[in-house]
């Protein structure tokens, strides 16, 4: 009977193991989504946006935000500790303690999802796009080199409408 627990148990762990991060997005997308809500009736919000290109390969958009102003593709993150990062490099750092940990650059990510969509809109060439990066964890982000806008989610909403005027 022992056994047959342990193995129970060490099931479960393994799956809430492999979740975990899923889950972790999925709390720090409805945290933006909460933020981005407060935009007000000028902006649209679509949020888990999944595009099919024409070579059959998907992009899976956190948030899209639609107004007069621009398209705004944001990639949430939610992270906790130090972060460093450079919009170049291929991988970013996240810092807790003495332990490192290796992420895709949400930077590049984000850009992949940019020229998704773009794909997807090309009926309309003229349309902008705003890339954002968005951290809506406990992280503190550390030496960030980016063009595009790498932010706390309490800069989302002033960093969309200082763009929108």
């Amino acid at each position: 009977m022992s056994i047959l627990f342990l193995l129970i148990f060490a099931v479960l762990f393994i799956i809430l193991k492999l979740k975990s991060a899923n889950i972790k997005g999925a709390v720090g997308e409805a945290k933006v989504n909460a933020t981005l809500h407060a935009l007000g009736a000028n902006y649209i919000l679509l949020h888990d946006v999944l595009i099919r290109n024409a070579k059959g390969t998907t992009s899976q958009i956190d948030q899209i935000v639609l107004s007069e102003y621009g398209i705004f593709v944001i990639e949430t993150k939610h992270y906790k500790g130090w972060v460093f990062g450079d919009e170049k490099a291929d991988n970013w750092m996240q810092v807790i303690f003495k332990e490192k940990h290796t992420f895709r650059n949400p930077v590049k990510q984000n850009w992949s999802h940019v020229y998704a969509l773009k794909d997807a809109l090309a009926d309309f060439p003229q349309a902008i796009y705003y890339p954002i990066v968005v951290f809506a964890g406990d992280a503190t982000l550390k030496g960030i080199e980016s063009s595009v806008p790498v932010i706390y989610r309490h800069a989302l909403n002033d960093t969309i409408r200082a763009a929108s005027t």
